[in-house]
């Protein structure tokens, strides 16, 4: 398949791999690093850090079902469980072994769910902010999920395409260069391309059962928590969550960033997992 238009090889220099119209990056040599991004981004969010760890690690960084250059099939809902199958075939038809799993956003919850129904391909965790358990007891993240996944804001992410526009350069410390900003609005030009990114906030709260169900799946292992102190989503107490799941962690401050950690700090991130 071609590349569309819009993409950038110079800011994404890499070969386009394809699996039944999932898009994923397959780079370097090494033992698999398997990087799940969340919303409304794609693989093009890890560019850096691929870029920065290929010399060690084979890098795959697939993007979600009408994420990025993936397809969906007909039919498909965008929920998280179906992104987790999706990720799963991924995982399997490549035979990932002895992989590490490194997680960001909504990449949390759908990565530990493949890593819950496929335990022993994966070896090591790179946590972002992310969360994999339910957020019914939390109040801010049903108020999101109420208003950004209510008739309100659907309307602004579908016809306003909030999430790129707004939400993106709020949500990073780096003024995002308009070449940059284009690569994220890339894979959203029309109402009903946004609709893969209007269904993830309502699955914060309807997904409840499958959140609790990858929480009590998730298997114990060596983590690394690379954690941004200026995330307005995710703060102190789901990085504490962490670790208290996780006692066989080393956590990483990320000083200063803000949600989008693949942009605000890759060059930490990948320091931090050099040195593993």
């Amino acid at each position: 398949m071609e590349r569309p238009g819009w993409v950038d090889s110079e800011l994404y220099p890499f070969e386009d791999r394809w699996l039944d119209g999932l898009h994923y990056v397959d780079e370097g040599d090494g033992p698999p690093l398997l990087l799940v991004h969340g919303n409304p981004t794609w693989s093009f969010t890890w560019r850096e850090v691929i870029k920065g760890l290929r010399d060690r690690y084979r890098c795959i960084a697939p993007d979600l079902p009408g994420f990025g250059l993936s397809s969906a099939p007909a039919g498909y809902g965008f929920t998280a469980a179906e992104h987790a199958v999706a990720i799963e075939r991924l995982v399997t038809l490549l035979d990932l072994r002895d992989a590490t799993l490194m997680v960001q956003d909504w990449g949390g919850p759908i990565g530990f769910a493949v890593a819950g129904r496929q335990p022993d391909r994966f070896r090591f965790y790179v946590i972002g902010n992310t969360w994999a358990w339910s957020m019914r007891d939390n109040r801010a993240a049903r108020m999101f999920s109420g208003f950004l996944g209510g008739p309100i804001g659907r309307y602004l992410i579908v016809r306003r395409n909030f999430f790129v526009e707004r939400i993106i350069p709020r949500a990073t410390r780096t003024d995002l260069p308009e070449r940059v900003m284009d690569m994220y609005r890339g894979p959203f030009p029309t109402p009903e391309s946004r609709r893969p990114v209007a269904v993830f906030p309502k699955e914060i709260i309807a997904a409840t059962p499958w959140l609790e169900e990858v929480e009590r799946n998730i298997p114990q292992r060596p983590a690394l928590i690379v954690w941004p102190t200026n995330d307005q989503a995710f703060r102190t107490a789901e990085r504490e969550r962490w670790e208290a799941m996780l006692p066989d962690h080393r956590t990483v401050l990320l000083e200063g960033a803000r949600h989008y950690i693949g942009e605000d700090a890759p060059g930490q991130i990948t320091d931090a997992v050099r040195a593993l």
